[in-house]
């Protein structure tokens, strides 16, 4: 998607020892008094497509929001696109595994134990050096959780499984290195079907794990279905305040949007 395009204004694998910190681990935003909020699951790259299911579902810049939780990079072909849409003041995002992989390599610090070039990250060898060392900084400046004030209470973002069954440890407590390495890899709530709830906080919100559909766990919902893998996937759009999901049209459709903006 061309920058035009947006309106204007407003593996589960182990870590190498500690996990590189975020500025600041949790990143809580206020209430939005105005409009609805919605988070969306992995992106990887797949700006237009996106794009066309905000469209879809009648976003608006001027009041909306958009929450991603991770992954933004990597896989699809718009990654470099990144740093437009996290100058946007309706869009704000956490750290996912391909974030944190993507902005290891620009500084060259690349993840000892994934090759991110063998997981999508070949835009990092096409990206001019002064365009790639920006998207690095953005990217490791992106905090590992996001708490959104809403209606119904607080909702939290984590991008692969939140580290402790009480939200509260993650307001009060800096986590450990195998902490961090849980919110950005970990597959095991999901995996083992784990429901018991979160507490201290309204839902949680993952990605990373792609399902079919939307897939919830005691009060903690699942939301990345793919709407990077081309036909085979769709975006969700979780309503924060209702937390009721709304499906976006996939990428299949997204080459009448990049002849819409040329």
């Amino acid at each position: 998607m061309a920058a035009a395009a947006l309106p204007a204004g407003r593996y589960h694998r182990p870590m190498d020892g500690p996990a590189p910190a975020s500025p600041s681990f949790l990143a809580r935003i206020p209430a939005n008094p105005h409009g609805r909020d919605f988070a969306v699951g992995d992106i990887h790259g797949c700006f237009t497509a996106l794009w066309q299911a905000l469209e879809h579902i009648g976003f608006d810049p001027a009041r909306d929001r958009l929450f991603s939780v991770g992954d933004l990079v990597n896989r699809g072909p718009e990654s470099a696109q990144v740093l437009h849409w996290l100058a946007q003041p309706w869009f704000h995002a956490i750290s996912g595994n391909h974030d944190l992989m993507a902005w290891r390599h620009a500084l060259g610090r690349p993840h000892p134990q994934v090759d991110v070039l063998a997981h999508g990250g070949d835009w990092l060898t096409s990206t001019a050096p002064q365009l790639l060392a920006r998207i690095a900084r953005q990217l490791q400046a992106l905090p590992l959780a996001m708490e959104v004030a809403t209606p119904g209470g607080p909702v939290g973002l984590v991008h692969a499984d939140c580290p402790s069954d009480d939200w509260q440890d993650l307001r009060e407590h800096a986590l450990s290195p195998s902490d961090q390495d849980c919110c950005l890899w970990s597959r095991q709530r999901y995996q083992r079907r784990y429901a018991a709830p979160v507490r201290n906080v309204r839902a949680v919100v993952h990605g990373h794990t792609t399902v079919p559909t939307m897939q919830t766990l005691g009060n903690v919902f699942f939301i990345d279905t793919g709407g990077w893998r081309g036909g085979q996937g769709h975006f969700t759009l979780l309503d924060l305040h209702t937390l009721m999901p709304l499906r976006g049209p996939g990428p299949a459709a997204a080459e009448a949007v990049r002849r819409r903006y040329r």
